[in-house]
């Protein structure tokens, strides 16, 4: 009874910006950490960023460290993902995912999940 809805996907170019949105509403009483993985065609779903409840510290994977910032709103439901510097191998779907009481590595871990919103990066 969890929604989770997504925006902010599309096609950039190469060194361009992106910013995702993600937000919770529902039943949200087992809604904490909140995160953004991806896949790309061929590849598992990764972990791109995550944020915890409390704190809301964030997470990063090693291939956006540096050229991306998740942030969570004050109502903590509300969840963004910048994107900078993008490179052809950052295209991808990506999926907002809510749920563990901390941050986990791993996709069975959230019990919530959006849709997906599409990011191609042209070279």
């Amino acid at each position: 009874q969890v929604q989770l809805v997504e925006s902010g996907g599309g096609l950039v170019q190469g060194g361009g910006s992106l910013r995702l949105s993600c937000t919770a509403s529902g039943r949200t009483v087992g809604v904490y950490a909140m995160a953004w993985f991806r896949q790309a065609p061929g590849k598992d779903r990764e972990l791109v960023a995550a944020i915890g409840w409390s704190p809301p510290d964030p997470y990063y994977s090693d291939s956006v460290k540096g050229r991306s910032t998740i942030s969570r709103t004050d109502t903590m439901y509300t969840i963004h993902l910048q994107l900078d510097q993008l490179k052809p191998e950052d295209t991808a779907v990506y999926y907002c995912a809510a749920g563990p009481l901390y941050i986990e590595y791993n996709a069975n871990q959230y019990r919530y999940w959006g849709q997906g919103t599409r990011v191609t990066v042209s070279s």
